[in-house]
């Protein structure tokens, strides 16, 4: 399990073989979440925070023989939205 306990930021996985795919959403996202909107969030980041819930906080991999277990073309995304700034990462695995 990969955790990021941020809420403006997220994690995902997705196409990581293009680089185009990553500019895509970005892109997409900042069309569906403009950064001038009548927000009411006062610090000025609330598209951050839709942009992570849309992501959410978690993902669950499965590992086999020390190798993460995903598709051809997958990856595993940390997504930052409202930075850049530190930020924490946890990972758990459950054997």
């Amino acid at each position: 399990m990969v955790f990021v306990p941020h809420t403006t930021a997220g994690v995902t996985i997705n196409e990581n073989a293009d680089p185009d795919v990553a500019f895509d959403i970005l892109s997409g996202l900042n069309k569906a979440f403009p950064e001038s909107n009548s927000y009411r969030h006062l610090e000025g980041n609330s598209p951050a925070h839709i942009k992570a819930s849309q992501f959410g906080s978690s993902c669950t991999i499965i590992i086999e023989q020390r190798q993460l277990k995903l598709g051809t073309w997958q990856g595993v995304y940390f997504c930052e939205f409202d930075g850049p700034r530190e930020r924490k990462v946890y990972v758990k695995v459950i054997c």
